[in-house]
């Protein structure tokens, strides 16, 4: 029944990400907010929520394993088994974007989340506060350096049909109520997962939920390859692993410190070699290209490091 309670919720919180992100994107619209504003913060932080309703729950109610779990095994699956899946489907390229600040800067974020917690074994009020305050630092500087060729390309595209103003609210309530029920019946149901089959919450944090929670990144990655944008499912990736750290340890940490309990530094280790291995493969193994050969390479990572895991 957990299981069931398990999946279940995962959907909700998913569902309540899409439908919030529509109706705020929508509400964006009414108001006359710039395009590229809206993709850069509504849109982004939309792809994110499932994280961020399972990590915040879990912090509220005292589950730090959890709240940093999650994050962790998000961020390695993102990668390993994500990117790994979508380079089956197609060799990815690596743009110069890519190589020289995109990559580097998941690099960056991935090593200062294991500093803030190699010196202290958890991530206080004030380090949070920090990774927020960073988050906001690098949306605005990313908007303002990429402000002129948003505004160019947001004018090519038509305007989008307006969504009713009732359909808004029901969106954006709906959604809210989803990602509130979702992330409670979520944290609740993997602690008793992890009761009775006499494992941490960590180790289910690190991969059912994060497996769960992660979807949205898989499917909409797996549509940019198929639709022959590979540099749109990296970036997405890329995305949403500075966003868990900044964003989500950020709120999660202002919220209550957040001890690592059961999440090893090995965990930690394993979440900051992902962009590393990424930017190895950019420069050195496929020259600028994710090959099905290093696609594989990334699955049997992510398939040895669960096995061990569990």
């Amino acid at each position: 029944m957990d299981y069931l309670i398990l999946i279940g919720s995962l959907a909700l919180i998913i569902i309540g990400a899409m439908m919030l992100t529509d109706g705020s994107v929508a509400l964006a619209g009414r108001f006359r907010v710039p395009e590229f504003i809206v993709g850069l913060t509504i849109v982004a932080v939309g792809t994110s929520m499932p994280e961020l309703a399972v990590s915040f729950f879990a912090a509220l109610e005292g589950s730090a394993d959890i709240s940093i779990g999650n994050v962790v095994g998000s961020n390695i699956f993102n990668v390993y088994a994500a990117l790994g899946v979508c380079g089956l489907f197609a060799p990815m390229l690596f743009t110069r974007s890519n190589v020289r600040r995109d990559i580097p800067l998941c690099i960056a974020v991935s090593a200062l989340f294991l500093i803030v917690v190699a010196t202290g074994g958890n991530i206080n009020r004030t380090e949070g506060i920090i990774l927020l305050v960073s988050y906001i630092a690098m949306l605005y500087f990313t908007i303002r350096a990429d402000r002129k060729q948003l505004m160019e390309k947001s004018c090519e595209v038509e305007d989008a049909p307006s969504m009713p103003i009732w359909r808004i609210v029901v969106w954006i309530v709906g959604g809210l109520l989803g990602l509130i029920y979702g992330g409670q019946y979520c944290v609740e149901s993997a602690s008793a997962i992890a009761r009775s089959l006499g494992v941490s919450e960590a180790t289910i944090a690190i991969t059912l939920i994060a497996g769960g929670t992660s979807l949205p990144e898989l499917a909409s990655s797996l549509v940019s390859i198929l639709r022959g944008s590979p540099s749109l499912a990296l970036g997405n990736i890329l995305g949403s692993n500075i966003a868990n750290i900044l964003l989500i340890l950020g709120v999660c940490s202002t919220i209550t410190p957040l001890q690592l309990g059961d999440v090893t530094m090995m965990d930690i280790a394993i979440a900051v070699s992902a962009p590393v291995a990424l930017l190895i493969t950019a420069l050195i193994i496929g020259r600028n290209k994710l090959t099905r050969i290093e696609s594989l390479a990334f699955l049997a990572i992510y398939a040895v490091y669960v096995y061990f895991l569990i």
